[in-house]
């Protein structure tokens, strides 16, 4: 991991802000995030977590979690932002993803970015590394944080809390 600083920093920035709009959009009712995949300073992919097809009639937070069979890898309802970005970019620019940067960005309920958590999340930290993204960055307690995309799933898959 690498902490940014100075004009990396404010690109940074500039790209996880428009990410924490693109979470405005989020219907999930734990988590809001957003997601820009970035080439060469051109957004080619976006996204915003929840349920899939953007259907009520797919949300299924009120279910209880340890009801699931342990095969359900995801015991949640909604596609992450992360998914739905990576399904944009491979879209709508196949040819520009590879190299490419994903930022995520969290928000809380007033629509105030907030920091993100640890890598956690192997779903989305393997479909990123597959698709050929370079560099995940988001903005964490200790800063804004790159890590590299095999990076990155290495530590969502060591994640324990």
């Amino acid at each position: 991991m690498k902490i940014l600083t100075d004009a990396e920093e404010k690109t940074a920035l500039d790209f996880l802000n428009q990410a924490a709009e693109v979470a405005t959009q989020a219907t999930c009712n734990q988590v809001c995030y957003g997601a820009v995949i970035v080439k060469d300073g051109q957004i080619i992919g976006h996204g915003f977590n929840s349920p899939p097809g953007n259907l009520e009639s797919q949300r299924r937070c009120q279910f209880d979690k340890t009801a699931y069979h342990l095969k359900v890898a995801d015991k949640t309802c909604c596609v992450h932002a992360e998914e739905r970005a990576v399904m944009a970019a491979l879209k709508n620019f196949p040819d520009k993803i590879g190299g490419s940067q994903i930022y995520v960005a969290r928000i809380d309920k007033e629509g105030n970015q907030i920091a993100c958590g640890k890598p956690y999340c192997t779903i989305c930290s393997k479909m990123v590394l597959d698709a050929g993204i370079s560099e995940f960055i988001m903005w964490q307690e200790t800063g804004v944080c790159l890590y590299s995309t095999e990076e990155y799933n290495d530590l969502s898959f060591g994640y324990n809390g």
